[in-house]
């Protein structure tokens, strides 16, 4: 159709926008709402960037410096906090000196300004220095914990860690030759006390001195630290299997066993028990009671002697936080030993305390709540209690002066090095700071000048420019790009006009400045927008217009009577669609008009692929093919099209004009009639067939009078077999003649080898192998011989001599079993218990319900159709190898007869498709047998005829045979939330326990249904990320330098 167009208007025809606020995309004049309000007024200079100021990270007056947490490396700060602040103890290791003395020179100060610590205790006393005398805010202990070959992504037990370092350091230490280095471990935490025994008869008493470097005090059942101290030395009964041997006695005795402290350090360690081990779950926990103590603490009244000063000051309280044994974080409130004040030190932060009072509130509210916790005691002056407090560190009361510890001159320089270091960084990021203010006033003063010259004026000229890149220059946070215009390109290499509405018209002024400034293009001026796309345009539009007036009058037109035969045979799916088919064609023109020249958006298309959409197109159906048959002639069905008129003909094909044309009086397709009336009689033919062949084989369709080899019908010696695949087949066209092609012959040997043996025994075929055979009578299977074409014949023969017993007859097959396959299947189904990947097992979930259970373990342990139990194990497994049958097994099978069902099965989405049909070779299951003629059997492709049904409650989990119990249950946990320790697993009645034994050791096979019975959970176990700490095997600090690996 030729429609007449309107000439193109002039680009400076669209009106100004009026928005002052949100920016009208299909106008190009419109300037507003494009990010320019960052930059209109007064600015702040920290806008122009993102770099933190350095003077952060610096240290700030008489402020202690704190330490980098690498992942979970809180505990190890906690320490080396409260170490770093044992003034005796630093002291004496800046006195050891460096094991690198070829590297030192004149008063220490290192020749190599590489030098690194290399030991344990040089890495230390580095890291001392730096706490004491380096610029920066907080430092990196990185060197020193991998000294130590710590995990930094693994928490560990602090208390194990603070006992293993103590006892490295002091082996270090005591290899130096100056007293006050070799023996500062013991001088400052060493105590000593005794196990004394005293038997009750002959009150004989005997002792054992014992060092001691801290306390551990169990605090369960107690409220008061004395009452843990005075646990600890209490007497003991020892009476019973436990009595003592007496040494004067010469016997066995009643005695007492208590322990007496003989003298204690300057500095008393005292842990507390808070993660104890529970039997109950066979982890550890934390006990989240509260327990009291002092500031001072007196300790003559628990002491042997009580001549001597035994009071102690509270140095330090080291906390945990979280509920759980296995999570949290740690944090130290050490006292300064010099000025008194009490610090929180929680890895990079620290917080001074205000006054000189130790304050443990904020710490205490951070706990979870609970029902079962009991209310925090109030406390006295002078005293303080916690929940989560595991160490609390002591100092001997004196009269003494503080110390005052310089840094070494060789430890100094390195700290210089490293406060250089920092001087660089802070000087690297103010100049960066400072660049990026310089540029961003730059760029503020560019887009306060452009932006007011940025709309062109009538009359003046202008360019196009993209909207994205507009965008992107007043966006601060990245430097725009060369300017690139060509995704706004039509066919013919100038601006698009349905990409207008991506584009803003500017004065040409500011695109000069923009192309010199930044380069790009092809520039758009006032010429660039495409007279030939604008025309093309128009006329789709008016087209699109004309087309909703036509169908209006073709709906009009459709419902007129047409009478005689004046009108045309259409489709009725095309009628129902021709307005959608014409739509598109207009699409079509118009993408090929852009397609013209061989561009699309300025970039050259591939041909090939312009080439196979043609091709997809041409197979779509176009406007009235649907009435048209495979011959190219009017179909048979009139079901599928109606008359119209010659009036509603003519307005379709001038949108149609290709579309086929059949007159009313048009006769049809002449071979189509053949064929309906040949397909009418093979329907006749294939209900005669079947009629015929459910009369011969009544019994045998019904499924009724069937022989059973488990009690064999005295009235025949001979029974036939066929496969169950067969049968099933055969009832399939019986049912359903007219919609299944009928069954032409029995085909048998997909149930014999390839040497041409049978694979079943008499004794499987009665059990799980009786689902692959039906058994037929003899009369029966002379009527199959006639009406079916049979490959290979096997019977069963049963031989018993006159007047013998009925158990003492002989079973014979024809063919003979061929035992050497069959051994191959036995065993690959042996191996294939123990051998399997990425099968699907399903948990079924149980609520504490015994009626539940009973019902879940009875679906369980379901029972076959001869009403005989198929025990667990290889039986199990046997029929999910074996009942499997395929099609090609039996090549010369008609089985088109389920054609319609498999397309109803392959088109069902991924995942509602019956797996069993692709457990062949390819499948999960690895093939071990290297035997060739189990192979051949095996690639007959044998498939499972039954699925498990999934239930309510119930999950599919993927495993393998060498996975063990315990990964199994972290793949339960994260699909039942149920944490492992919570799990009771059982699979056909059997308790699975054992979490180091793999799953095919405890006889879980594929389709396994495994129930889970759940525990009620733990309080203090509630968190899941707890759980996977727990079920990681604990090596504590194995292959560390800690235990001197």
């Amino acid at each position: 159709m030729s429609l007449p167009v309107s000439p193109v208007p002039p680009a400076d025809g669209w009106s100004r926008c009026r928005s002052r606020r949100r920016n009208c995309r299909g106008n190009p004049n419109c300037l507003v709402g494009i990010g320019e309000h960052v930059w209109l007024g007064e600015i702040d200079e920290n806008s122009f960037h993102n770099i933190d100021d350095p003077n952060c990270e610096r240290r700030k007056k008489n402020a202690f410096v704190g330490l980098t947490n690498l992942g979970a490396t809180c505990y190890v700060n906690t320490f080396l906090q409260m170490w770093f602040l044992n003034l005796e103890l630093r002291q004496a290791l800046y006195l050891c000196p460096s094991t690198c003395s070829e590297r030192t020179a004149g008063e220490g100060i290192p020749k190599d300004k590489d030098y690194e610590p290399q030991t344990i205790c040089e890495h230390l006393q580095y890291l001392f220095a730096l706490l004491q005398n380096s610029k920066r805010r907080y430092i990196d202990p990185s060197g020193f914990v991998k000294a130590l070959g710590l995990d930094t992504g693994q928490q560990q037990d602090a208390q194990e860690f603070s006992k293993l370092f103590m006892s490295l350091l002091e082996d270090t230490l005591s290899k130096q030759k100056n007293p006050d280095v070799r023996n500062i471990v013991q001088k400052q935490f060493c105590g000593e006390y005794a196990y004394v025994t005293v038997c009750n008869q002959c009150g004989r008493e005997s002792k054992l001195v014992s060092k001691f470097y801290e306390l551990e005090l169990n605090i369960q059942g107690h409220k008061q630290l004395t009452d843990c101290i005075t646990e600890f030395l209490k007497e003991e009964k020892l009476e019973g299997d436990n009595r003592y041997f007496c040494e004067t006695c010469q016997s066995k005795q009643n005695a007492t066993r208590k322990i007496r402290l003989l003298s204690l350090p300057c500095t008393l360690n005292l842990q507390l028990m808070r993660f104890v081990f529970d039997r109950q779950t066979g982890h550890k926990k934390k006990l989240n009671t509260y327990i009291g103590f002092s500031e001072l603490l007196d300790m003559e009244p628990f002491m042997e002697q009580k001549s001597g000063v035994y009071v102690y000051e509270l140095s330090a309280v080291l906390i945990h936080r979280g509920v759980s044994a296995y999570s949290g974080h740690y944090i130290a409130h050490v006292k300064d030993p010099q000025t008194g004040e009490w610090y929180k030190f929680n890895d990079e932060d620290i917080e001074k305390m205000e006054g000189k009072k130790l304050q443990l509130g904020i710490e205490e509210d951070l706990a979870e709540p609970s029902k079962s916790q009991t209310r925090k005691p109030k406390c006295g002056k002078g005293t303080h209690c916690s929940r989560n407090a595991y160490m609390l560190v002591y100092r001997l009361q004196t009269r003494e002066k503080s110390l005052t510890v310089e840094v070494p001159a060789f430890l100094q320089e390195l700290v210089e090095r490293d406060n250089c270091k920092f001087e660089e960084w802070c000087n690297e990021m103010a100049e960066m700071r400072k660049q990026s203010v310089a540029r961003g006033k730059i760029k503020h003063e560019e887009v306060k000048e452009l932006y007011q010259r940025l709309p062109a004026e009538a009359g003046s000229p202008y360019d196009f420019i993209s909207l994205e890149w507009l965008q992107k220059w007043l966006d601060e946070s990245t430097p725009p790009k060369p300017i690139d215009n060509t995704a706004c390109l039509c066919s013919h290499g100038k601006l698009h006009p349905d990409k207008i509405c991506i584009m803003k018209r500017i004065s040409e002024y500011v695109a000069d400045f923009f192309y010199r400034r930044y380069g790009g293009g092809p520039r758009l001026n006032v010429k660039a927008l495409c007279k030939d796309c604008v025309v093309e345009r128009c006329r789709i539009l008016r087209l699109k217009n004309q087309l909703n007036e036509d169908y209006k009058t073709v709906t009009n037109l459709l419902k007129i009577t047409v009478k005689g035969n004046d009108g045309f045979w259409v489709g009725k799916a095309s009628l129902r669609s021709w307005r959608q088919l014409a739509l598109e064609q207009l699409n079509e023109q118009d993408e090929d008009a852009e397609h013209s020249n061989g561009k699309m958006n300025g970039n050259a298309q591939n041909k090939d692929e312009s080439n196979e959409e043609k091709r997809e197109e041409e197979e779509e159906l176009n406007f009235n093919e649907d009435i048209v048959c495979p011959h190219g002639d009017l179909c048979i069905s009139e079901n599928e099209r109606r008359v119209v008129s010659k009036e509603a003909w003519k307005k379709l094909k001038q949108y149609f004009p290709k579309a086929p044309e059949f007159p009313n009086n048009k006769e049809c397709c002449s071979q189509c009639k053949i064929l309906e009336r040949e397909g009418e009689e093979n329907e006749a033919l294939h209900k005669m067939m079947a009629s015929e062949q459910k009369t011969s084989l009544q019994n045998l369709f019904h499924d009724k009078c069937r022989p059973c080899l488990g009690s064999w019908p005295q009235e025949t010696d001979e029974l036939y077999i066929v496969s169950q695949f067969f049968v099933e087949e055969w009832r399939k066209f019986v049912r359903r003649p007219t919609r299944c092609s009928p069954v032409s012959s029995v085909g048998n040997s997909a149930l014999l080898c390839p040497h041409g043996g049978l694979m079943f025994t008499y004794a499987s075929m009665t059990k799980e192998d009786s689902k692959l055979i039906a058994l037929i009578w003899p009369s029966e299977w002379e009527r199959i011989q006639k009406l079916f074409v049979v490959d290979h014949v096997i019977k069963i023969t049963r031989t018993q001599a006159a007047g013998a017993d009925p158990e003492s007859a002989l079973y014979t097959s024809e063919p003979k079993l061929c035992p050497e396959c069959r051994e191959g299947l036995l065993c690959q189904q042996q191996r294939d218990l123990r051998e399997y990947t990425q099968a699907t097992i399903y948990i079924h979930k149980v609520v504490d319900n015994k009626k539940d259970f009973r019902n879940t373990l009875s679906r369980t342990e379901k029972q076959p159709a001869n009403g005989k139990e198929i025990s667990p194990g290889p039986w199990r497994l046997s029929l999910c190898l074996e009942r499997r049958v395929m099609k090609d097994a039996a090549p010369e099978l008609n089985v088109s007869s389920s054609e319609a069902e498999e397309e109803r099965e392959e088109n069902k989405p991924e995942g509602e498709q019956d797996p069993d049909f692709n457990q062949t070779n390819g499948g999960a299951k690895r093939q071990k047998i290297s035997h060739q003629n189990y192979i051949t059997y095996q690639k007959q492709g044998i498939r499972r005829s039954t699925r498990h049904r999934k239930v309510r409650g119930e999950k599919a989990l993927l495993v393998s045979a060498n996975q063990t119990l315990k990964e199994l249950k972290i793949q339960i946990m994260h699909a039942f939330s149920v944490a492992p320790f919570d799990q009771n697993l059982s699979i056909d009645g059997k308790i699975l326990s054992d979490d180091t034994a793999t799953l095919g050791s405890l006889g879980v096979i594929p389709e396994s249904v495994i129930l889970l019975k759940a525990d009620e959970p733990i309080a203090d176990y509630a968190a899941m990320d707890d759980v996977m700490q727990v079920c990681m095997p604990e090596e504590g600090f194995k292959g560390t330098g800690l235990l001197g690996h």
